[in-house]
């Protein structure tokens, strides 16, 4: 009897001792119901919510944070579902991946990922860099560094040649002959080798390039660059290993190719046929629209000098077509995921991707669902992250106005809670 009354003691005491914060909120997006609700306090203990009621409580306990969001609107933390934490636009950007140290690339991302974080982004998906991805999630996840809750690809797989194959631009004797551990690979054994390699480096899920690029040194921008066989054996071999697939797509043979072969989400899209937005239904493909990355890179290719020569046409062509393409898919019931293509603009301004959505024809509550339930989902974290709701892990932040009444709120996050620490008020 002794011993449960001590046992019952102790976790009375450590209940108490527990930091618990009240937050007190003027508005709340529902996210799973769509709904705005009004005058509530979200009780945080820990890195979890513990309720959410109705008016603005009291503590009884001193060891209590109030935090006051009365005048403001409150959300889930939100989830980018394409970034690139590694890097970010400049006109140097091409000879850079020539003189950066690995440590060099390393501590500019600690940066990067600060931005995004403050930016209210709390989880984000990198869809590829050179590895140092994988140590800055490890980082983040063991409090060393400020970020977001990192889902990383590691490094993309390419074919040779094809967009994402790291020595594309390079001279003749740099070039060598990259192959699965470097994210190359011809022929269907390559293919399985290259996933294999990404779950031995420390990946969460994998990317594929299935057409050519806007940014990469080679000429075609939407060339389909694999088989559907490798495809294929790229999907089945990551199931095994518990990883969904990203492809990367502009041209609408290397889309269909990629949906057939078993990818789960088509970043881009940006020549998307009505008969692969059927087939995208079909087969519950949902699309990353990246709109964002497409208006900056056909604003830039207009300056002299910004982007090589070889990527001036590709930028100018595509770039400007992803936004009526989005506004097609969403009239045609795709399922569309937020993402935003973050470093290809500027980190911290993924915020301004719901405007663009939302400007394309899509209301302002389905966009915000689409980077917090509709994501929180496709990462296997739907118990846990997209809503403000008991049990989920405390990821909350705040903006000025109500988002579904003015969506350009939140390109101004003004309160960032990440797993119940705050790192912005």
């Amino acid at each position: 009897m002794k011993f449960f009354l001590s046992v019952i003691l102790v976790f009375i005491s450590t209940i108490i001792l527990a930091q618990s914060t009240f937050l007190h909120c003027g508005k709340i997006v529902d996210t799973k119901s769509g709904e705005v609700l009004t005058e509530k306090t979200i009780i945080v203990l820990d890195n979890k919510i513990v309720s959410v009621n109705d008016g603005y409580a009291k503590p009884e306990s001193s060891n209590t944070t109030v935090i006051d969001l009365k005048s403001k609107t409150v959300l889930p933390g939100l989830i980018d579902m394409h970034v690139h934490i590694e890097h970010e636009t400049n006109p140097k950007r091409y000879v850079q991946k020539y003189i950066l140290n690995e440590a060099d690339v390393a501590f500019n991302s600690v940066k990067y990922a600060n931005i995004t974080l403050m930016s209210g982004f709390t989880t984000v998906r990198d869809l590829g860099g050179s590895g140092v991805n994988v140590s800055l999630r490890n980082a983040i996840n063991a409090g060393k560094i400020n970020g977001p809750r990192i889902f990383t690809a590691e490094k993309a797989i390419a074919t040779t040649g094809g967009h994402a194959d790291p020595t594309n631009g390079a001279k003749r004797s740099l070039t060598g002959n990259p192959g699965p551990k470097e994210g190359v690979i011809n022929g269907v054994e390559d293919a399985k080798k290259a996933v294999r390699q990404r779950y031995k480096n420390g990946a969460d899920c994998i990317k594929i390039t299935a057409t050519g690029g806007v940014l990469s040194e080679a000429k075609n921008g939407q060339n389909s660059q694999f088989t559907i066989e490798e495809i294929k054996a790229i999907c089945e071999t990551a199931k095994d290993y518990g990883f969904h697939v990203a492809a990367h797509a502009h041209g609408d043979e290397g889309m269909q190719r990629a949906i057939l072969g078993g990818v789960k989400t088509i970043e881009h899209g940006t020549l998307m046929s009505a008969e692969t937005m059927e087939l995208m239904k079909e087969h519950d493909v949902y699309l990353v629209p990246t709109i964002s990355a497409g208006k900056f890179v056909s604003e830039k290719a207009k300056i002299s000098g910004y982007y090589p020569e070889l990527v001036v046409p590709k930028a100018l062509e595509i770039g400007p077509k992803i936004q009526d393409m989005f506004a097609r898919a969403y009239k045609a019931d795709v399922s569309i995921a937020f993402g935003t293509d973050a470093a290809v603009f500027y980190h911290g301004d993924n915020g301004k991707e719901f405007s663009y959505m939302v400007n394309a024809g899509m209301p302002a509550i389905e966009a915000i669902q689409s980077a917090t339930i509709t994501n929180a989902m496709l990462l296997g974290m739907e118990d846990t992250l997209g809503q403000i709701k008991e049990g989920f892990i405390a990821d909350i932040v705040a903006v000025n106005e109500d988002p579904t009444q003015n969506i350009s709120t939140l390109e101004n996050v003004v309160f960032v809670m990440k797993e119940g620490k705050v790192y912005k008020q």
